[in-house]
């Protein structure tokens, strides 16, 4: 039949809007995954046993199991108790905790990399070791492992689209439905590929510039 890309041009809002929701739903996921990061790192490093017993099960379940199982036990499963959740809400929480509990060894391994006598110094200023913590131990901790932090970032992006699985209208799922009116698969999974390769270097572009401003504040 041969390729014609003339069949993209009436489906530009639709790819539009899916470019939005990508965006939408990376940078949300991504927030949740570098503070939940933080949160679950320092659990793990600092919190009761009784705590850390439930957040090594958590850790388990993200990190053993595949992503897309994860989106339908949050977005189907949770109803069978519930919980109904929005197709957006349940594609947020689950893409930022699955990369929050990777976040979370990279901050763990920054943590402890951290020289003790910074601990200490801000305890003899009169700082609790929980305020030592978030305000000294923490930041350093954080500017060290930006960069796979960052490389993690661009890896959720990528996997966005599998919250096109339950229902989100993300870049993927609108190709696939313009595909389903068209019947140019071709086309629109190569437009797709192309808008997704810019996001990516909008958001290598952001990553860098975090990067450079992290190093200058050492």
């Amino acid at each position: 039949m041969g390729l014609d890309f003339s069949a993209i041009p009436p489906f530009y809002g639709t790819l539009a809007i899916g470019v939005l929701w990508t965006i939408a739903i990376t940078v949300v996921a991504a927030l949740l995954s570098f503070f939940g990061g933080i949160l679950l790192a320092m659990i793990a490093l600092h919190g009761p046993q009784l705590v850390k017993q439930p957040f090594r099960f958590v850790s388990w379940l993200f990190m053993g199991t595949p992503l897309l199982l994860q989106l339908f036990l949050i977005y189907f499963g949770l109803v069978q108790i519930g919980i109904d959740l929005p197709a957006f809400v349940a594609g947020v929480i689950g893409l930022g905790l699955h990369y929050a509990v990777y976040n979370s060894e990279l901050i763990q391994t920054a943590i402890v990399a951290v020289d003790r006598g910074q601990m200490e110094a801000a305890r003899t200023l009169g700082l609790s070791r929980g305020q030592a913590l978030v305000r000294v131990v923490v930041p350093q901790a954080v500017r060290d492992v930006i960069p796979p932090i960052g490389n993690n970032m661009i890896a959720l992006l990528k996997d966005s689209a599998l919250v096109s699985a339950i229902g989100v209208t993300e870049l993927t799922l609108s190709a696939q439905l313009a595909i389903g009116r068209t019947y140019r698969a071709f086309e629109f999974y190569a437009v797709a590929a192309l808008l997704y390769y810019i996001i990516n270097l909008g958001m290598e572009a952001v990553l860098r510039r975090i990067e450079r401003r992290a190093r200058l504040s050492r």
